[in-house]
């Protein structure tokens, strides 16, 4: 199925509301969740639409870059994936308690954790990992490809992740049915928690894989490529989809979140989508006019004409040399700082002494009103 623009696919306005983004979602979550339409491969690409959607537009972050770029803007930031984890971590509020959503998707409570078959029903997803990077400025401004070592726990290669020796398998256990909970009443409520035989698994090991001591994952170290993307700004966070723990019981692989670290560059500042520079110059250029190069930041030579009479601290800007973004490139504004010479040849200072003269140098100056400074 192609993809479609996220707004249309929730039927809702660009200017929707946080409320009218999660109402939308949750009638197609109901309408197309795959538990209401078994055997439907149409209603299940319905409802992953839908999730995806939602998972973008919900969150202010993602939606921002969405709206500016695009899918572009949303790559490896959780869009498209089936991972979705805010669309479930917020169906508290979507569907109210959670036994109003089983009942409403599914048409009754859940079941056990663990069957009598061996197989479990409690899959569990893997943990997400953080990894925290410093760039070069440079490589924040145009994006780069940076290659990155961690750790991350991966199906034991022995028992092929069920934690038990060869030749075994995992047991129901006896004291909650494979369920992982035990209930107990008191008056009128039956109160459910945590098996204290199996710990909430639903199964006991009796004879543990000597590989992975019944955990059933191993700590392995492992190498990817992560790509940084242009105008990336400091503290922003990159995720790699699936890259982080493996899941449990079948459960897919948590996420990896990289978090970007910018390093200060020794000539440019960044704001938003421009950049500055300062640039000395001499009294003369100041007073007469120039034109001077300057490196930008991408290593190429720009020519820039100082106006006669220029003052210091003056900004002046070049287009299109600053960071990228939504297909352009911002400003790139040079500040002008005027050097006074501290140290003169004896000619030279014949000269200034001539022209102080020539243009009667005030001696006894008024102050300048504050309002004629903010404007330099």
């Amino acid at each position: 199925m192609a993809k479609r623009d996220y707004y249309e696919v929730l039927g809702i306005r660009k200017d929707a509301s946080k409320d009218d983004i999660k109402k939308a979602y949750r009638k197609l979550a109901i309408k197309y969740h795959p538990d209401k339409n078994p055997g439907n491969k149409e209603a299940e690409e319905r409802f992953k639409e839908a999730t995806e959607a939602y998972e973008i537009l919900s969150d202010d972050q993602k939606k921002a870059a969405y709206d500016q770029f695009g899918f572009a803007g949303v790559e490896g930031m959780g869009g498209g994936q089936q991972d979705y984890s805010s669309a479930f971590r917020d169906f508290g509020d979507l569907f109210g308690d959670f036994s109003g959503i089983f009942d409403t998707l599914f048409g009754g409570g859940s079941g056990g954790r663990y069957t009598s078959s061996g197989k479990s029903s409690g899959a569990r997803r893997g943990a997400n990992l953080r990894y925290d990077i410093e760039i070069p400025f440079k490589d924040a401004v145009f994006g780069s490809k940076v290659e990155i070592q961690y750790s991350r726990s991966e199906a034991c290669p022995v028992c092929k992740g069920s934690g038990a020796a060869g030749g075994t398998s995992k047991k129901v256990c006896s004291t909650c049915g494979g369920a992982g909970q035990v209930r107990h009443s008191q008056g009128f409520f039956s109160v459910a928690s945590t098996c204290p035989t199996c710990g909430g698994e639903g199964y006991n090991i009796e004879h543990p894989c000597k590989e992975c001591g019944g955990a059933g994952t191993q700590k392995k170290r492992q190498k990817i490529i992560v790509t940084i993307p242009s105008g990336v700004e400091n503290g922003r966070k990159v995720i790699i989809p699936q890259q982080g723990d493996t899941g449990l019981g079948g459960g897919p692989a948590g996420d990896l979140y990289v978090f970007i670290r910018i390093q200060a560059h020794e000539y440019f500042e960044r704001q938003d989508a421009d950049l500055f520079c300062a640039v000395p110059i001499s009294i003369s250029q100041a007073a007469l006019g120039a034109e001077i190069h300057v490196a930008t930041l991408d290593g190429k030579t720009a020519k820039v004409k100082i106006p006669p009479g220029s003052q210091n601290g003056k900004l002046i800007p070049i287009r299109d040399e600053g960071v990228p973004s939504g297909g352009r490139r911002g400003i790139l504004y040079i500040k002008l700082i005027v050097q006074v010479p501290t140290k003169l040849s004896k000619r030279g200072k014949e000269l200034l002494e001539e022209l102080s003269r020539i243009e009667g140098e005030e001696h006894s100056p008024k102050p300048i009103p504050l309002n004629d400074l903010a404007g330099r």
